[in-house]
């Protein structure tokens, strides 16, 4: 590829070709600022923010860093007092229009707006205040709630649930000065057929949407005498906590979380990884069986409730090839209130099944129908690594200076399986090691193959005659979806995850400035941290966890037994377009 010369703020670096200013200045050590910019998902230079000064022989002119190409000696100043002025003033605009509550704001220390302001000296914030539009909040959903009171129009939103979800429930609504986002026909968001995945909050820079927050509920549970209070944490969290404390993306935590979830008062600490393990007997003896006795092929995860929910509104056709296990978290609760509520004697009643989820999906999940094994729900409380972050900073806990502790026995018991969940080709990895001791007794550990942030992966089990493919983000998954419909799909197992890169970019994940998502892969960095555990681990094959054979050997009998169909396992629902 042809390289060009151009200076960024005097300093002198080659780009190639067709490279951006932005991404020019980036290279040179110089950030440029942005709001609406998402690298290969919203280019529109639509915000301003990015304006830079740029001289190609005619003298110097504001351009839209974010899409402007360099050119042959190009100079670029990203600081100049021109460009200082235009930002500040682009800023001022945008505050015209934005509801300054930031005191009581979910994002406040955390909001990209704010950050800009400060750093730009923005004091008069009323400066071109006038007449407004007003906008009722949007909280018909499940997971989370939409306050146009504070969108400032970025699009961000709009793009990710349109191109990287294929989805495209929201969107520009009115024109100029009324524009709004918002769904079709002014539908409130639960009216739709949303997902849930929470991408789009991943992706806010401001607190226009954010998840349902149910802190004070699980407070109020704690301080019930009455009342057993147990909480378990997913693989992915425990990769992505330290980021709401200040440490680098891809800290592992697992030790100072728990420490933090004893001192916020919970009776007993435990590890959704637990439950993975058990999903992958359940979930392997079903692709086993379905491929000895003539099953519906390709048998496609469960583990993801968007993903659930994508296919129940957009393939309801295809519903036969997902595993009718219920999923990690699901599967948890459901063994807390029978198997664990019997061991201690507690009445499930009085068990508040609390998870720590890296997913705004599982607040929609917990109220799905054939989810209460005891006869009340299987989980009452779903929490995002987020909702955690704050509770922990609310309790004035010093989360940092903590002393690593472990989990309870014997939920808390996992193995290597289990704790890659939480990447994209996790659950895949997991079930074949299983899959593979159980048909040929030999031992099938890293498959590298099913690794990695690629959209779509493919792999062929020689030894099982199994070919396998691996996808994350649904606009990868209605590929997959699409073939099998055409009859294309050669594969026999089939793992989706609805967010990009799996659970470790859950749509409740903490929130990355776009500054720091554009160059980064995040998805990359908290995804090591799962399989560096794994290789830790003393045990990383799910079927060799000594918890999961004792359950098995004294209350599910062995995996696909009718108890453990009627605990472990659920059923879909075939659902219309914007149909909930």
């Amino acid at each position: 590829m042809e390289n060009i010369t151009v200076k960024v703020n005097g300093v002198e670096i080659s780009v190639p070709k067709g490279t951006t200013v932005l991404e020019a200045a980036h290279n040179a050590g110089f950030e440029i600022p942005t709001l609406c910019y998402m690298k290969e998902i919203n280019e529109i230079g639509a915000c301003r923010i990015c304006v830079t000064e740029v001289n190609e022989g005619r003298g110097f002119r504001l351009v839209a860093g974010c899409v402007y190409p360099c050119s042959p000696n190009m100079e670029i100043l990203t600081n100049s007092p021109k460009v200082i002025e235009s930002r500040k003033k682009t800023l001022e605009l945008i505050l015209s229009t934005h509801d300054r509550k930031c005191l009581s704001c979910v994002r406040s220390g955390n909001c990209e707006l704010q950050k800009l302001c400060k750093d730009y000296g923005v004091e008069d914030a009323g400066k071109y205040d006038g007449v407004n539009e007003h906008y009722e909040i949007d909280d018909t959903a499940a997971h989370m709630y939409r306050d146009n009171n504070k969108c400032i129009l970025c699009r961000r939103c709009v793009a990710v649930c349109s191109k990287t979800q294929g989805i495209g429930v929201i969107g520009a609504n009115e024109r100029g000065f009324k524009t709004f986002i918002g769904s079709a026909f002014n539908m409130g968001l639960g009216e739709t057929s949303c997902v849930s995945c929470g991408q789009c909050i991943a992706v806010c820079p401001v607190g226009a949407i954010a998840e349902k927050d149910y802190t004070k509920q699980v407070m109020a549970a704690i301080a019930d005498p009455e009342k057993t209070v147990i909480v378990q944490t997913a693989p992915a969290v425990r990769a992505g906590l330290g980021e709401a404390f200040g440490l680098p993306i891809g800290t592992n935590v697992e030790g100072k979380m728990v420490a933090a979830l004893r001192r916020l008062g919970f009776d007993k600490v435990f590890d959704t990884d637990f439950a993975a393990d058990l999903t992958i007997m359940e979930e392997a003896n079903e692709f086993v069986e379905r491929v000895q006795n003539g099953g519906t092929l390709p048998m496609i995860t469960s583990c993801s409730p968007g993903w659930i929910k994508f296919c129940e509104h957009y393939y309801p056709d295809l519903l036969d090839h997902l595993s009718s296990c219920k999923s990690p978290q699901q599967m948890f609760g459901a063994t807390a209130k029978t198997y664990w509520a019997e061991k201690m004697g507690i009445d499930p009643k009085n068990i508040v099944m609390v998870s720590i989820m890296p997913c705004t999906a599982k607040k929609f999940e917990i109220g799905r129908p054939d989810q209460n094994a005891a006869g009340v729900p299987d989980v009452d409380f779903a929490l995002t690594t987020r909702e955690l972050g704050r509770m922990i900073e609310r309790a004035g806990i010093n989360f940092l200076g903590l002393e690593d502790e472990k989990f309870d026995d014997p939920l808390g018991i996992s193995t290597g399986a289990a704790v890659i969940f939480g990447a994209t080709g996790g659950v895949m990895e997991a079930a074949l090691r299983t899959a593979y001791n159980t048909l040929t007794g030999k031992t099938l550990v890293d498959i590298p193959q099913v690794r990695g942030t690629e959209g779509i992966k493919e792999f062929a089990v020689d030894e099982l005659n199994v070919k396998v493919k691996v996808a994350s983000g649904l606009s990868n998954a209605r590929q997959i979806l699409d073939d099998i419909r055409a009859g294309k799909c050669n594969a026999q197992f089939i793992e989706i995850m609805a967010c990009p890169g799996g659970c470790v970019n859950g749509g409740g994940q903490p929130q990355v400035p776009m500054g720091i998502r554009n160059f980064t892969d995040i998805r990359a960095e908290r995804a090591k941290v799962l399989y560096n555990l794994d290789k830790e681990m003393p045990i990383r094959q799910s079927h060799e966890n000594p918890a999961i054979q004792e359950l098995y050997k004294t209350y599910f009998e062995k995996p696909g037994s009718h108890k453990a169909h009627e605990v472990l396992h659920t059923t879909y629902v075939k659902r219309k377009i914007n149909e909930v």
